[in-house]
């Protein structure tokens, strides 16, 4: 099976301890956002987990623990934008973090890294000029260590709509033109443009549509085939393959005035009151009413060769 780390927090930058305790003991305790006394345990052992996907802001605090990932395949989506403090204000310096992205794949291994420009938004401050040339000196430092780059551009959710009241939708000209500029030099940098959830008609200006956490993605990292199972749970909009979340919403202190996870700063600061490192669940522990199940867990990898046509 995949476990995914990031669709609902940051664990690489803010629980990396917990994460660590959760590998060395094999086991997670998730609980359900929507039906909280329903709790699920994941086994984290190599011969059932395929592969644990990341997703981060800042994956510099998990380095230090990366022998303990050795058995496992990894693949990491890294975002990095060029937004500054008034916009993300607890990301560190951008700098540090393609640093950490080089020193990561230097791991990890390009073919393992993606690094995701997103959200894209437009206002006076960012113009659709400022974008290209931050885009250009973002590729240039990240060239060779990831084939990939993930654009979208903002969603306005609720939470969105909430917290950063002034951000406006990307007009669609706007995206081709952004689109286009991207794609014209993520290329020279043998980079791949990549939307997330947005229009197909995006392929006419040069990006891969196809999708950021596919099936194709996910069996280049494992090196091998996969037999995943039907996923109820993707977006009618979006191809990416998503399962076996360990995260906790409203949880990540970057603080982000985009971010679509956490309802507000008062709810992350009252959870992570909460946080105990040596708990196996990220917030809290375990309550007597709770209701512990445990998924059958299976390894996905297929081990038979499969015959290509071209």
């Amino acid at each position: 099976m995949i476990i995914q780390t990031g669709n609902r927090t940051d664990i690489p930058a803010f629980f990396s301890e917990w994460f660590a305790n959760r590998l060395r003991e094999g086991f997670v305790l998730v609980r359900n956002p929507f039906n909280p006394q329903s709790v699920t345990r994941y086994i984290l052992d190599p011969s059932v987990v395929d592969l644990i996907v990341f997703c981060t802001k800042n994956p510099e605090p998990l380095l230090r623990y990366m022998d303990l990932l050795k058995p496992y395949h990894q693949y990491w989506f890294v975002t990095i934008t060029p937004y500054e403090k008034d916009i993300e204000p607890n990301v560190p310096d951008k700098s540090a973090v393609m640093e950490t992205f080089r020193q990561l794949s230097s791991i990890a291994g390009p073919d393992h890294m993606c690094w995701r420009y997103d959200p894209i938004f437009i206002d006076e401050t960012w113009t659709t000029d400022r974008h290209i040339a931050s885009f250009r000196a973002m590729c240039e430092t990240l060239a060779g260590h990831t084939r990939a780059v993930v654009i979208s551009f903002i969603d306005l959710y609720e939470k969105v709509k909430r917290n950063f009241p002034e951000v406006r939708t990307v007009p669609f000209r706007t995206q081709i033109t952004l689109t286009q500029a991207f794609a014209e030099i993520a290329g020279k940098y043998e980079m791949t443009v990549k939307p997330c959830g947005e229009s197909k008609q995006l392929e006419n200006a040069g990006a891969d549509c196809s999708g950021c956490m596919t099936q194709k993605v996910f069996e280049a990292a494992v090196g091998q085939n996969l037999n995943l199972p039907t996923n109820p749970n993707n977006r009618r909009e979006c191809a990416c393959y998503i399962t076996g979340d360990i995260g906790a919403y409203n949880t990540c202190r970057h603080f982000c005035r985009y971010c679509y996870a956490n309802a507000d700063k008062a709810a992350v600061l009252r959870s992570i009151k909460n946080h105990d490192p040596k708990s196996p669940l990220l917030i809290g522990h375990v309550q007597p009413e709770d209701k512990i199940s445990q998924p059958k867990q299976v390894s996905w990898i297929d081990p038979q060769m499969r015959l290509e046509l071209f």
